[in-house]
């Protein structure tokens, strides 16, 4: 179980501004903003190894990292995990490319599940267009194989995928045709969460799991981040993680999901920042204060749920 404190990588400065965390909870924080503009949204190995040094290898407690552009961080956390686990994300983007650059946040999920020490990945919380049928021809339809990765998408319409095998799995129907699979998802929206959640424990193969938050899965009135809008409510996603915590063994949590500007990122990864991030987003327009105090209220919520 977690200690009752949280370390802050400090990305991006959005985290750090957030004095209400700092008066309720212990706090380690860890200077990474000479790094932000080389790891934000993907880096390359050799800025990923500068991270993994500069992290502290032993942790115990919650982990803060800022804007969900940071959210490929969290593979390098779990990767330091040297026991059999499940990781549990609750993320609006499913975050599995399979497509370059390996360590970015649209493919972590890809890129941690090469960890033989995670029996299963569960996305809690989907519905952006990354579910579409479009996105998904890019997709690590493969982890689906076995129950491996299981999705639950809060709210999405159908998706068909085109000349790609699609294996049967719990978390969606698939009816194959000639040329194509089409996929109806298991919605949230349609679902108990006390017994999805329930149910969910009790096929896990391992009760030892990592908790990854990524506050864009919330609503607006929960969460002002740079990416789009999701679709719980808080109240819905501290629901399940009071189940997690009251029957699980939680080795690790991070959360993601903070405000801060992308900034002027240069060549090709400035050019792939502008292709991904929505020009609408939920901190679009919203004054510096406003912001600061709706995501420290979701993050304390959180820690608070989290420690009860």
């Amino acid at each position: 179980m977690l200690n009752k404190g949280i370390t802050v990588l400090n990305f991006d400065n959005s985290v750090i501004q957030q004095q209400q965390l700092f008066s309720q909870y212990p706090a380690r924080v860890i200077d990474l903003t000479g790094l932000s503009s080389l790891a934000r949204h993907y880096m390359p190995a050799v800025v990923r190894g500068q991270v993994q040094q500069l992290i502290p290898q032993e942790n115990k407690y919650p982990v803060f990292i800022g804007s969900g552009d940071f959210h490929h961080v969290s593979e390098i956390l779990t990767s330091r995990i040297k026991e059999p686990f499940c990781l549990i994300v609750f993320d609006f983007h499913p975050d599995w490319d399979s497509l370059p650059p390996r360590f970015g946040c649209g493919s972590w999920v890809s890129a941690s599940l090469k960890n033989k020490n995670i029996l299963k990945c569960v996305l809690i919380g989907a519905g952006s267009d990354d579910l579409n049928t479009g996105a998904l021809q890019a997709a690590n339809l493969e982890a689906l194989a076995g129950d491996r990765l299981e999705i639950y998408p809060y709210r999405h319409k159908p998706s068909r995928v085109y000349f790609r095998r699609v294996a049967q799995n719990y978390s969606l129907n698939m009816r194959k045709d000639f040329f194509s699979s089409k996929i109806s998802w298991r919605q949230l929206a349609n679902e108990d969460l006390e017994k999805f959640t329930l149910e969910l424990i009790s096929r896990l193969p391992t009760p030892r799991v990592y908790i990854s938050i990524d506050k864009d899965c919330l609503k607006k009135d929960f969460a002002l981040t740079n990416w789009e809008e999701g679709l719980l409510r808080l109240e819905q996603l501290l629901i399940m993680l009071k189940l997690l915590r009251d029957n699980l063994d939680i080795l690790g949590l991070d959360v993601v999901g903070d405000y801060s500007p992308v900034g002027d990122l240069k060549g090709m990864k400035g050019m792939i920042s502008r292709i991904d991030h929505p020009q609408q987003f939920t901190g679009s327009h919203c004054a510096e204060e406003l912001i600061r105090q709706v995501n420290a209220r979701s993050n304390l919520a959180i820690l608070n749920e989290l420690f009860r």
